[in-house]
């Protein structure tokens, strides 16, 4: 018998019903301050190796450091919620954001800037929980709006982030970003004691630790083969014996999650075709997104000698990318509207068209700020279409007692499509460059080129999504008010 077969009970403890409003702003809070820990650190990069006194290779383990731990926790986080309480855990990860702040604050050495970071990364699977716990307290029709909210967050937090963190690294102390972190993380923790109550869905089983470790093995030699690929060369031994270790383990691993009565990750499940084509569907999309956080602003910051760049400085940039943070924000409902109408399927669809149609004119009108901006913004319209529909299809194919398990897997998913996304970007901007001053800066060619791939990779993700199979009936109490 594995996980999906088991009968949750309902726990009494914490009680209460919230108001519907409260728990939604309550929620997504804290999803804005999970997500803001992405881009917390972006403005310090020119500067961290002088701060940490470290080569810049060792400096950027402080951003990697984040991402692996968030890739690795999110999954853990939803199963632990589904089994031992979703608001349990996600006060505990909001602990943990907070600790990893105030270690960053009061260290300025690599080693406890790197665990510290990585505590801050553990935190990201707080926006699954966050989505469980809605489906699980909210009433049918007010669903699809608070998970399009919620998964909407994620945009929200980096792009309000940015111009702000580079505020305050510019104008401040550079520890000062990390007390601010700690004070946010505290706030949350806060109104998720007060207002959000225990979800009354668990999942009575014993916690699969082999499960927990083999994807945290596999995860990690995976994603810092991806990482670290430009830097250390893609076929360095290294890389290579990191692919290596990574697909073993992943074989070992699957093969072992199907012999558990209560896996991690419930391989049965993942593997049905709306489960599995969502997922490879969020990996496209998350591919496609990171082409925008990561070369918008560069374009943006780029000398105006390059003949291409604008000049902006960190926070002028950031404030010109700000706009889509809201534009992903102001659709969430418009998702779920759609979802509602047409089906989650059709709205993660529209999402891709819009993502590739930005893309697009990215690479035809790249002449002046405002393009750049239209164009980011439609890209971040397209991409909150396609997060909101995502829980929609996953929480509409696996068993209630999977929810938070489930949207964690969805939200490792997206991380791996950034992660990549990171790799082959930076490896394209890396080699088609320009030299200004005796400096090597990627070129107009290199900043088309990448805006190409990554509109082909929202044409992948809606090939992906014309494959995820929808019943023509589903059962309302089931899909939570999407169609």
């Amino acid at each position: 018998m594995t996980v999906a077969d088991a009968s949750p009970t309902v726990s009494t403890e914490d009680r209460r019903t919230p108001a519907p409003a409260i728990l939604i702003a309550t929620l997504g809070t804290v999803g804005v301050v999970v997500s803001l820990m992405q881009t917390l650190v972006i403005p310090l990069i020119p500067s961290l190796p002088g701060l940490l006194h470290t080569s810049a290779s060792n400096a950027s383990w402080v951003i990697t450091a984040t991402l692996l731990a968030g890739a690795v926790a999110t999954p853990i986080s939803g199963r632990l919620g589904d089994m031992f309480g979703k608001r349990r855990i996600l006060f505990s990860n909001l602990v943990l954001l907070v600790l990893g702040s105030v270690v960053c604050a009061a260290s300025s050495s690599l080693v406890l800037e790197i665990i510290g970071r990585s505590l801050q990364g553990a935190a990201v699977g707080a926006i699954a929980l966050g989505i469980s716990i809605m489906r699980d307290e909210l009433p049918p029709e007010r669903v699809g709006s608070a998970m399009a909210i919620m998964s909407a967050t994620l945009g929200v937090g980096g792009a309000i982030g940015l111009p702000v963190a580079a505020a305050i690294a510019q104008h401040a102390d550079w520890h000062v970003l990390f007390w601010t972190s700690a004070a946010l993380g505290v706030v949350c923790a806060v109104l998720v004691f007060v207002f959000v109550p225990e979800s009354p869905v668990r999942t009575p089983a014993r916690f699969d630790f082999g499960g927990a470790v083999g994807l945290s093995i596999a995860l990690l030699a995976l994603l810092v083969a991806i990482s670290k690929g430009a830097d250390w060369g893609w076929i360095s031994t290294r890389i290579l014996v990191l692919f290596a270790v990574s697909l073993v383990v992943f074989l070992a691993w699957g093969a072992f999650e199907l012999r558990q009565r209560s896996p991690l990750v419930d391989l049965r499940v993942s593997a049905r075709p709306r489960v599995l084509f969502t997922n490879m569907a969020s990996i496209a999309v998350g591919f496609a997104l990171y082409g925008m956080s990561l070369t918008f602003p560069q374009l943006l910051m780029a000398p105006k000698e390059t003949g291409y760049g604008f000049g902006l400085s960190m926070i002028t940039a950031g404030l010109a990318l700000a706009p889509t943070g809201f534009v992903m924000m102001l659709l969430s409902p418009v998702s779920a509207r759609i979802s509602a109408i047409r089906g989650p399927k059709v709205t993660l669809a529209l999402g891709a068209i819009v993502i590739a149609t930005g893309y697009l004119c990215a690479v035809v009108m790249m002449n002046s700020v405002w393009q750049i901006i239209l164009a980011s913004v439609i890209v971040a319209g397209g991409v909150g279409l396609a997060y909101a529909a995502m829980p929609a299809l996953i929480m509409g194919a696996v068993p209630i007692t999977e929810t938070a398990a489930a949207n964690g897997l969805n939200s490792l998913m997206r991380s791996i499509g950034t992660s990549t996304s990171a790799a082959v970007m930076g490896v394209v901007l890396a080699h088609m460059t320009t030299t200004l001053g005796g400096h090597a800066l990627p070129s107009r060619e290199g900043f088309h080129m990448t805006f190409l791939i990554a509109m082909v990779a929202a044409l992948v993700g809606i090939a992906l999504t014309a494959c995820i199979p929808m019943r023509k009936a589903p059962d309302a109490a089931t899909t939570q008010g999407y169609a």
